[in-house]
């Protein structure tokens, strides 16, 4: 984590009193008390463990909880595996080990935390290596890594978070796998345009996936959103996002993703920028930045 100081704040979550988290690893939310959710992205091959403790010291002062997205890979894009290797190699326990010393290391946070491991494995654009699987792979890989985890500590929450998609229910690892289900929920206002014909807001993208998740009965988070657009677009979101959800009442948190994206949107949209303020692109931008 990077801790502000160089960057320049963001003034506030958007307005609402539904739960708000973000993704912050410029640390542009770090003065804002609205905040209540400290979400991180951790590689389980080349992690440095000391770096979570200062993780922890910084939600901690800030009293936040603490979400973590633990992606079963390097984020060293030339050494990392193939499917069939990370199959294989979760089912004979070679990553085993990974796993135990980054639960060891959240084991010894102050802060709650809800583990989230391989997240969005329905998709199917090729973003990442657990994707796309056989559901029964996921589910024994899922279980396997959340069994090892409680060998070191009992003190953890599991998200289940698919995208939602409708074949979500397929790679449902159990209820006693899964206590909170996170989704996904971006918009791009330029995309939504273009290839869809129209624009979409937050309760459009986010009702059919919320839907689909009721059925597990459990509570429901929008772990990563994102929205980039004109000056308006951004705004409808922003009073949208934590407001006006008296249809959604298993919806407990929205956490935001304050990051560039990091793999091409669909259709040659480029890397949408997420992070406010740099996700409003002006009142007059008729013709949206790819």
């Amino acid at each position: 984590m990077v801790v502000a100081g160089t960057f320049s704040m963001v003034s506030a979550a958007p307005p609402g009193e539904l739960p708000f988290g973000v993704y912050d690893p410029d640390g542009r939310f770090s003065e804002d008390p609205d905040v209540q959710i400290e979400h991180l992205f951790l590689p389980w091959e080349d992690v440095y463990l000391p770096s979570l403790q200062d993780a922890d010291t910084y939600a901690a002062e800030r009293n936040r909880a603490i979400l973590v997205t633990i992606e079963p890979w390097t984020w060293t894009r030339d050494e990392r595996n193939t499917p069939a290797h990370l199959i294989e190699g979760i089912a004979n326990g070679q990553y085993d080990g990974n796993m135990r010393a980054i639960c060891s290391a959240l084991g010894q946070f102050q802060s709650p935390v809800t583990i989230r491991w391989a997240q969005e494995m329905e998709d199917e654009s090729g973003q990442f290596i657990w994707a796309n699987w056989n559901p029964d792979t996921y589910i024994k890989a899922y279980r396997r890594v959340v069994d090892v985890c409680r060998q070191v500590s009992d003190d953890f929450d599991y998200m289940w978070s698919p995208l939602g998609h409708e074949d979500l229910a397929d790679y449902y690892p159990g209820d006693d796998y899964a206590d909170v289900i996170g989704l996904s929920v971006f918009g791009l206002q330029q995309w939504e345009r273009e290839v869809l014909g129209q624009e979409q807001t937050f309760r459009d993208i986010l009702t059919p996936r919320y839907q689909r998740a009721l059925q597990f009965e459990r509570p429901i988070v929008v772990a990563e959103l994102g929205y980039v657009g004109t000056d308006e677009y951004v705004e409808r979101w922003n009073q949208d996002v934590r407001q006006d959800l008296e249809d959604f009442p298993e919806l407990q948190a929205v956490v935001y993703f304050n990051q560039q994206e990091v793999h091409p949107w669909p259709d040659g949209y480029g890397l949408p920028d997420w992070r406010f303020p740099n996700n409003a692109l002006g009142s007059q931008a008729a013709e949206l930045n790819r």
